[in-house]
């Protein structure tokens, strides 16, 4: 289970690195996120961040 809560300022790796956000929630069951299914698990949760930069909201796995 996630150790965060929304509003909760985290960070994480992705394709440009490493960046900093604001946690907006979890996911703990398959979602659609910008058109594809994404796969999600209650043991293996997504979380939704959106960027301090870009604002942009992404999903990630928690242990990225």
């Amino acid at each position: 289970m996630t150790r965060f809560g929304p509003g909760d300022h985290v960070s994480c790796k992705c394709e440009a690195g490493r960046e900093g956000g604001e946690f907006i929630g979890v996911y703990q069951a398959d979602f659609r996120y910008n058109g594809p299914i994404r796969r999600a698990l209650r043991g293996e949760p997504q979380c939704a961040i959106k960027s301090d930069r870009t604002e942009h909201v992404a999903a990630h796995k928690e242990a990225a």
